[in-house]
C-alpha cells in the first residue's frame, strides 16, 4: 500500500463481515444476508444512496456486540430474549470510527419491537428509521433456512412477519417486504453464493471511500472484537501492535509504514475469530485437536485480509507472524528467504507480548526470563535475530510502550463491556 492509496471501505467491509461470521457454519453469511434484505427493503423505501450505504455498514456488522457462539446462536431464534446488551456494545465499538457513528445508532436500537408505534422512541431518544430495517431484515434472514429449499418457505415466512405488524415490526416495512416476497429472485439471492457482490450493487460505498488514518481507526476498533471476546487476550493485539511499531522504528521504517505496522498489529489475529472461545479461554494445555484449531488462524488471517484490495504488506506482515525462518512455522512453512522484514518484526512483538503480558491464569514472564527465551528463539531459527536484539538493546522503553498500550486497551474494555 502506498501514500494517497485509497482503501475501499466495501472491501474491508465484506472481510470484517465474513470474519465475525466464521465462528460456525450456522452462522455463516448471516450479516450478508441482513445487510442484503435491508438493502432491498430500504432501497424500495426510497432511502438515498448515501443512507443506503450507512444501512449497509450497520446490516454487514449489527450483531458484532455478540462475543461468544452461544449468543450469536440465541439469536438465531425468530423470539429473542434480552438482546439490549449486544446492541449496546455493538454501538459503542461502531461508535469508535467517526464515519460508523450513523450506523452505530441503527444497530444500538435494531432489536427495538415498534409495539404500536412506541417503537419510534426508546427511552426519550428517537429510533431511526433504519433500526426498524434491520429489525425485520434480521427476522427474515433467521426464518430462512438456507439449507432447505427457499421457494417453498417463503409464505411461512411472509405468514411469520405479518403476524407481527404493528406490534413487532413498523407497518410500512412490512407492506414493503410484501411487495419484496412475491418476487421469487429475492428469496433465491438470500441464499445464493454470491450475495457478497450482490451487496455491492446497491451502492459502492465510494464516499466512505477510507484512507490510511481512518483504516487505522478500524482497525482500532475491529481489534476490539478480536480480543474482547475472551478476557485472556482483551489487550494481545494493542500489544503487539505496540511492540511492532517501536521495532518498526528502531528498523528505519518510515512514519507512513509504521502506520501500517500499526495496523498490522492490530488486526494480526483476526483469525482467531474462527476459533471456539472455549479453545481461547482454556487455561490448560491444549490437545493435538484444539492446537490444530489454533493453528488455523493465521491462514483464516491471510485469506480474510487478501480481500481487501492494497493491503498486501499489511497482509503479509499480519499474517506471518507464526513463520519461522527456519521454516517449521505455520501455514504455510515459508523459510527465511520468503519472510520480509515486516513479518519478522510481527513475529517477534507477538512473541514477545504473548509471553511478557499477564494472562488470568499466570503472570507474564519476568525480564531475565524472556530475554533468555527470546535468544533461544532466534538461536534456533525460529525469530530474527537482528530484531531480537533490537528489543533486547531497547528492553525497557519497549516494554514499556507495551504496558501503556495494553493498561489503554484494557481501560476501554472495561468501558465497554463492563459498563
Amino acid at each position: 500500500m502506498n501514500i494517497g492509496d485509497k482503501l475501499p471501505l466495501m472491501d474491508v467491509l465484506i472481510c470484517f463481515s465474513g470474519a465475525v461470521d466464521m465462528a460456525s457454519p450456522v452462522i455463516n453469511d448471516h450479516h450478508y444476508r441482513v445487510a442484503f434484505i435491508a438493502a432491498t427493503i430500504g432501497k424500495m423505501a426510497g432511502l438515498s444512496k448515501e443512507r443506503l450505504g450507512h444501512l449497509i455498514i450497520a446490516g454487514c456488522l449489527h450483531d458484532v456486540g455478540a462475543f461468544s457462539l452461544k449468543e450469536r446462536l440465541e439469536f438465531l431464534n425468530f423470539e429473542v430474549k434480552a438482546p439490549e446488551r449486544h446492541c449496546i456494545v455493538g454501538y459503542k465499538l461502531l461508535d469508535m470510527f467517526e464515519k460508523f457513528k450513523s450506523p452505530a445508532e441503527f444497530v444500538l436500537y435494531h432489536h427495538t419491537p415498534w409495539d404500536n408505534g412506541k417503537g419510534r422512541e426508546f427511552n426519550g431518544r428517537e429510533v431511526p428509521y433504519e433500526s426498524h430495517i434491520i429489525h425485520i431484515a434480521d427476522r427474515i434472514a433467521v426464518l430462512a433456512d438456507k439449507n432447505r429449499e427457499i421457494l417453498g418457505q417463503a409464505d411461512h415466512i411472509k405468514d411469520t412477519i405479518i403476524k407481527k405488524k404493528n406490534t413487532q415490526f413498523m407497518p410500512e416495512l412490512v407492506e414493503i417486504f410484501e411487495d419484496i416476497a412475491e418476487k421469487e429472485y429475492f428469496w433465491l439471492d438470500i441464499v445464493s453464493g454470491d450475495i457478497q457482490k450482490l451487496i455491492t450493487k446497491f451502492t459502492d460505498l465510494g464516499e466512505f471511500e477510507p484512507n490510511i488514518n481512518d483504516m487505522l481507526s478500524i482497525a482500532s476498533m475491529f481489534s476490539k472484537i478480536i480480543d474482547f471476546r475472551s478476557s485472556f487476550t482483551a489487550t494481545h493485539s494493542a500489544g503487539v501492535a505496540s511492540v511492532a511499531v517501536k521495532l518498526a522504528e528502531l528498523s528505519g521504517f518510515s512514519e507512513y509504514e509504521c502506520t501500517l505496522m500499526k495496523i498490522a498489529g492490530l488486526l494480526h489475529d483476526i483469525g482467531k475469530l474462527a476459533v471456539p472461545e472455549e479453545i481461547l479461554e482454556k487455561p490448560g494445555k491444549l490437545t493435538n485437536q484444539e492446537f490444530n484449531i489454533i493453528k488455523s488462524h493465521t491462514y483464516h488471517s491471510y485469506r480474510l485480509l487478501s480481500s481487501i484490495s492494497n493491503f498486501d504488506d499489511i497482509n503479509r506482515w499480519a499474517s506471518f507472524h507464526h513463520e519461522h525462518l527456519n521454516g517449521s512455522g505455520y501455514p504455510f512453512h515459508l523459510k527465511a528467504d520468503e519472510l520480509p522484514l515486516g513479518s519478522r518484526i510481527m513475529a517477534v512483538a507477538d512473541k514477545f507480548t504473548a509471553i511478557a503480558e499477564d494472562r488470568p491464569y499466570r503472570k507474564g514472564m519476568e525480564k531475565d526470563r524472556i530475554i533468555d527465551l527470546m535468544k533461544r528463539f532466534a538461536q534456533n531459527q525460529v525469530l530474527d535475530n537482528s530484531i531480537v536484539n533490537l528489543l533486547i538493546k531497547n528492553y525497557e522503553h519497549i516494554n514499556e510502550t507495551r504496558i501503556t498500550a495494553q493498561a489503554a486497551s484494557g481501560d476501554e474494555y472495561r468501558k465497554v463491556l463492563l459498563t
